[in-house]
């Protein structure tokens, strides 16, 4: 198989945004952002999303030969003679970024790292995707384990604004994918993966993400109200927070694919713009003001 095939395997785009989250959480908590940190954190951060992607890949390729959008993967097309070596490469993969997590920051960063991981190939993956619509609300608490394995790379103590911060991710994904599921809704009945819009339709699921999205955008301010940030991330976040909701409510009331992939979209967009305001809380602001 090229490299080009493994590459595809990792879900670089999901590994990148996995390691931005970790990154997040370092600059969240460390009082100076330390490249000889924030480095290896993003690295190994990438290789553990990396082996929990291959390993997606690997469980999921019936399910992928019936959808439209996933049935030229290397592990459907055959470009890969036996699919068995994905689990090696993915179980390489997850061990070289715990390896390199616990040699350059500490074991509280891998052991973060490996749930992360765990959370997406097994409870997502194995457990939840093809049971259940909830599987994407607990599967989202791998972004949340990113978080957390940031903040370790700073102080593995400091606990509060990281957890609030992990909420916040754990919200984030139903709101994200249950809009791009709606885009995909056909692909997934003809699957048979249990999505909430093919159980619900597109209209009722619209207001799901509405109402997961209300609590999303509370629990956004809940650093500013515990006083965990400042008032420029209070600022920042309730500004994106009122964009991003009226998205939501366009899609309610118009539940039409463009609406859905506005929000799908706006969903991205959301999450970077609170990621940048407690960066530029921590770490701007009090240079300023």
């Amino acid at each position: 198989m090229t490299f080009r095939g493994y590459l595809e395997l990792c879900k670089p785009r999901i590994a990148f945004m996995i390691a931005l989250t970790a990154v997040t959480g370092y600059a969240a908590v460390a009082p100076t952002v330390d490249p000889m940190q924030a480095l290896p954190l993003f690295l190994a951060m990438v290789l553990g999303s990396s082996g929990g992607a291959v390993f997606n890949h690997f469980w999921d390729r019936d399910l992928d030969s019936q959808m439209a959008r996933t049935a030229n993967r290397p592990l459907v097309n055959g470009a890969m003679a036996d699919p068995r070596h994905a689990l090696w490469f993915a179980a390489i993969l997850v061990t070289a970024g715990c390896a390199l997590a616990v040699t350059a920051l500490n074991w509280a960063v891998a052991a973060h790292l490996f749930l992360g991981a765990f959370v997406y190939a097994i409870v997502y993956t194995v457990w939840l995707k093809r049971r259940t619509w909830l599987n994407i609300v607990f599967g989202g608490a791998a972004g949340s384990f990113a978080i957390l394995a940031g903040a370790a790379a700073s102080d593995p103590s400091l606990w509060l604004l990281p957890m609030l911060m992990a909420i916040t991710l754990f919200l984030w994904t139903p709101s994200h994918f249950w809009a791009l599921a709606i885009l995909l809704k056909d692909d997934y009945a003809k699957a048979g993966v249990p999505m909430l819009p093919v159980l619900v339709g597109d209209a009722r699921c619209a207001k799901y993400i509405l109402w997961n999205s209300l609590a999303l955008v509370a629990s956004t301010l809940l650093p500013w109200a515990f006083g965990a940030l400042g008032a420029v991330y209070g600022l920042l976040a309730t500004a994106a927070g009122g964009w991003f909701l009226m998205r939501n409510w366009a899609l309610v009331q118009e539940p039409s694919r463009d609406n859905a992939r506005s929000t799908f979209l706006g969903s991205m967009f959301y999450l970077l713009a609170i990621f940048i305001a407690v960066v530029v809380d921590k770490h701007v602001a009090s240079l300023l003001f």
